[in-house]
Formats: C-alpha cells, structure tokens, sequence
C-alpha cells in the first residue's frame, strides 16, 4: 500500500485571520508523518469580504439567487488558500512535485442539516479548479455535499481523522478529543474506525460575535473579558433548556444556531462570561450522551488557548481535559492536517463519512477532484 504526501486547509467559521495549512504523509488509513504546518495570516480587507458573505447568507436561507457577495468572497477564499499553500512550501522548501493532493475546505457560508425526511444543504465557498490550476496539484474540495445527499448531517467529518490521531498519540481507546472551533464537537473512538461523533454546541463562534460588535477586537484574547465577568446562571438555565441539547447524536449544527444574540442585554464581560459558561453545559451535555462517558478530553483548536473556556468546561463538565500540544500532537493544526487526510480517502474512494458521525445511511466516500 503506497503512501502520499497531502496538504490540508482550513479556515474556520470563526475568521480568526487566518488560513490553517498542513501537510502530513498517510496511506488513507494511518498517519505515517506530520510534515510542516503554517498559520499563513490573510487581511482584514479579506475578512471583510468573507464577514458579509457570511452574514449575506444568513439572510438568504437558501431561498432565491445567491447573494452577489459570494462571487467576491468565492474568489477570495480561493485566493486565501492559493497563498497559503505557497507560504507554506516557500517557507519550508518542501518538494511540491512530491505532494499528491491538496485537500481544501473552503469557507462554510450556510449549513442546514436534515429535518423531518427533508435532505439538508451546505454550502462551502471554492473555486477548486482554479486552486489546482493555480498551484498546480490536484485539489479535493467540496466534502460535504455527497453525504448530505445521501440524508447525512454533513457534519462532524474530523471523527475518522481524529481516530488515526489518536492512534498516531498512542493513546488507547476508548479515547476522545473535543476540538474548540467556532463549534464545539466530540469525537469517541472506541478502536478501529469505531468512532462516534457529533457537534455538542456553540465555542469560540459567539464570543467572537459579541466581542467584534462592540467594536474591541475580534475575539477575547486569554479569555480576560470573561474572566471579569459574572455568568448569568438564570439565563444560562435558560439556554440548555434547547432540546438541542439533548437531541441524542449524530447532529450538527451551523455556525449561528447559537450566536451573541442568547446574552442581549448583558454587559459585554457578563456576556462573555456566560458564552464561555455554555461552552462547558454544552459539552458536559454532549458527554452524557456517550454511553460510557470518558474520564479525559484531548482538546484541539483555538479555544484550547483560552484559559477561561478550559476552566469553565473542566468546571461545568467534570471532565479533565489535555491540551492536543502535550502529547505531541499539534491543536492548531488538527483541523487542517483532517482535510489532507480525507482528501487522500476521497481519491482512494474510502469512506470519509459514518453512520454514528452524520447519520448517513452507509459509510461513504467524498469530495470533487479537480486536476491542474
């Protein structure tokens, strides 16, 4: 079985800035190598443009022409990844004849899992084939889309990549990793492709939110606004009174089913404090969920940098949790380096998605290859 070099990118709901880009050695079913990784900023011109097609879609719903933002915001992406994969290789030197795909996420506008029979909808900003174009490898990009038409939830799609990561750590199932994105979501393996997946609720999406409408930044850095804050526990109750919330998995959700509107009314450190609060009901919630809950979390992703968030899961979960770094794996990275491993699965036609992670009928395969 032949292995293949593959570059991964991401860039998240949160729009921190920047474009995650990975490359890693697999076979499709093993990590074998983490190559090098790149945070590769972009700027706030481009945030701007993909912020309003963001918040374009909100209006839209999938009802009627697509907003004409997301002809510019398409473009942008595009361009975004084209100057992160060449960040990446100018700054290692890397051979890029050697790298066999190129796994691109795009920028997820809309996302709207199934209800009541209906098949869902999501939508992922990419000129794909002008990205292979551009650089010159062959690209995999539009993941979700095939599940989705196949009844799934299109969502969580890290969980088999999080189980070769566990696997590549040691770590000995049964194991778990919550990955902190603008969404929060858990990833059980129980060995072998067993896994068990599903989004558990909001993270880093709303505090965001809330911070960058009060005009101070982007995001509460160290989590400082939080911790000057009181939660607002009434409101708090309130909120995991959601059904969501104890809808058994899968399930997913999109990036503003729960945003900075859940603590109007509140000053902004209360605000953030009682968004960080969520953050641990949640997941606490989603871990109940588990029929045999863990007793550690390996934690990826931005929010994992947040002190205050950590603190209020392991408070409100009764869960200890291990940041992704301290057992050598890289937590900024691991969203990234999942796309370069499902885009080697795509092109070998393994199942990138499972029953118990989106709900899809049978595992199946995904994504659209686009050659230079």
């Amino acid at each position: 079985m032949r292995d293949y070099w593959a570059i991964g990118l991401m860039t998240g709901t949160a729009l921190d800035g920047y474009v995650d880009v990975a490359l890693i050695r697999t076979d499709g079913h093993k990590i074998l190598e983490l190559g090098p990784y790149e945070l590769v900023p972009y700027s706030d011109a481009q945030r701007e443009i993909l912020w309003q097609a963001v918040h374009a879609a909100l209006d839209w719903q999938f009802n009627g022409p697509p907003p004409s933002i997301f002809e510019a915001a398409t473009a942008t992406i595009t361009l975004i990844c084209t100057d992160g994969v060449e960040a990446l290789l100018q700054k290692t030197g890397f051979d890029k004849s050697k790298i066999d795909y190129v796994g691109a996420h795009g920028l997820t506008v809309l996302h709207h899992p199934p209800k009541a029979g209906e098949i869902g909808q999501t939508l992922q900003l990419l000129d794909g084939a002008k990205l292979a174009k551009t650089i010159g490898i062959p690209v995999i990009y539009d993941f979700r889309a095939n599940d989705m038409r196949h009844g799934g939830q299109g969502a969580p799609l890290a969980p088999i990549y999080h189980a070769a990561l566990l696997q590549f750590a040691n770590l000995e199932p049964p194991a778990a990793i919550l990955n902190l994105g603008g969404v929060a979501n858990i990833t059980y393996w129980a060995g072998g492709t067993n896994v068990a997946a599903f989004d558990c609720g909001p993270a880093n999406g709303p505090i965001n939110e809330l911070v960058e409408a009060h005009k101070i930044g982007t995001y509460d850095k160290n989590g400082a606004l939080a911790s000057k804050g009181r939660v607002d526990m009434a409101r708090l109750a309130k909120i995991m009174e959601n059904p969501w919330f104890a809808q058994p998995f899968p399930k997913s959700l999109d990036r503003y089913d729960f945003g900075a509107a859940l603590v109007d009314s509140l000053a902004l450190e209360d605000g953030c404090s009682t968004l960080s609060a969520l953050v641990g009901m949640a997941v606490g919630r989603g871990l109940d969920l588990l029929a045999q809950r863990p007793t550690k979390l390996v934690v990826a992703g931005g929010g994992r940098k947040n002190p205050k968030m950590m603190h209020d899961i392991e408070n409100f979960a009764k869960i200890d949790l291990i940041d992704a770094d301290e057992i050598g794996l890289r937590g900024d990275a691991v969203e990234a380096e999942c796309f370069a491993f499902l885009a080697v699965r795509s092109a070998l036609g393994l199942p990138i998605s499972f029953p118990n992670t989106t709900n899809v009928k049978a595992p199946i395969t995904g994504g659209v290859l686009a050659r230079p």
